[in-house]
């Protein structure tokens, strides 16, 4: 065990600790991914950072991502979370404006503006439709009827995305799902708000098989959902999706187009800076 800078972060909401909490042990050289993924189902949150040097020329630094339960190839809000504690942490991006983040998943961009972050979204690897089987499993896990599903689609750049949609965002925020149905499945659902309010859409993410059953605010599912509603016409960036309300979070996701690309950005605050023994 040696001593290690630690931090946590709070990612997608103005108001500090009302958005997705992200623990982050920086210069994590020398541990194993057993222990990385014991640290991280310890401190029981969504997901936990480990910040190493980078292995691709160009990039700033490596990160790998893990849940209470496993390691994940890509997340959102681990991205921002990531690049705001390396910057608070002494961390000077090669190219101005821009942290070239390096995960499993590919290079990651990410926009810095004051306080606000922004990733690049990343191309899906999985992405059409849901099967008729799955998406009457699917409404039964949601507690719904399968008429009340719009349209739905595989959205997976990480995280295995299932993403429904529903008629509005009051659908989405009385959803009962019940996790003992839910297995392995990762399910994202939106609906649009009718009033023009700080938010255009509300999102409620549900990982089954997580300690974290719901998720305050995702970044992979909304970069997903940003790119969905786009090619299908039902929303056109920039719009701002609501997520956590049913959790008391105030999670604020803003979905802009640049270059023909999905940018997925908020708000991230440092919380907590100090050490760790690992």
């Amino acid at each position: 065990m040696r001593t290690r800078p630690y931090s946590e972060v709070d990612v997608f909401s103005e108001e500090a600790y009302r958005g997705n909490a992200l623990a982050v042990v920086h210069d994590a050289d020398g541990l194993s991914a057993e222990e990385m993924q014991r640290f991280a189902a310890w401190t029981n949150l969504s997901e936990t950072t480990f910040l190493l040097p980078p292995s691709s020329p160009g990039a700033d630094y490596r990160v790998r991502i893990f849940t209470g339960r496993e390691e994940l190839p890509f997340a959102g809000h681990p991205t921002l979370g990531s690049a705001r504690a390396w910057l608070e942490a002494g961390g000077r991006p090669r190219a101005n404006g821009t942290v070239l983040q390096e995960c499993a998943a590919g290079l990651i961009p990410v926009r810095v503006e004051g306080d606000s972050l922004a990733f690049e979204a990343p191309p899906f690897t999985r992405y059409g439709p849901v099967d008729e089987p799955l998406l009457r499993r699917v409404a039964e896990v949601l507690g719904i009827r399968r008429e009340e599903i719009l349209d739905a689609s595989w959205l997976v750049n990480g995280p295995q995305w299932i993403g429904v949609r529903l008629a509005s965002a009051r659908e989405v925020l009385n959803l009962q799902p019940d996790p003992g149905k839910a297995g392995e499945l990762e399910i994202g659902v939106v609906g649009p708000y009718d009033d023009a309010g700080e938010a255009d859409v509300e999102v409620r993410a549900f990982v089954g098989g997580d300690p974290v059953w719901e998720d305050p605010v995702t970044g992979s599912l909304n970069a997903g959902l940003g790119q969905w509603l786009t090619d299908t016409a039902v929303a056109a960036p920039p719009y701002t999706a609501s997520q956590g309300s049913v959790l008391d979070r105030h999670g604020r996701v803003r979905i802009t187009r640049r270059e023909g690309k999905i940018w997925v950005g908020g708000t991230v605050t440092s919380c907590i800076e100090g050490t760790v023994r690992l």
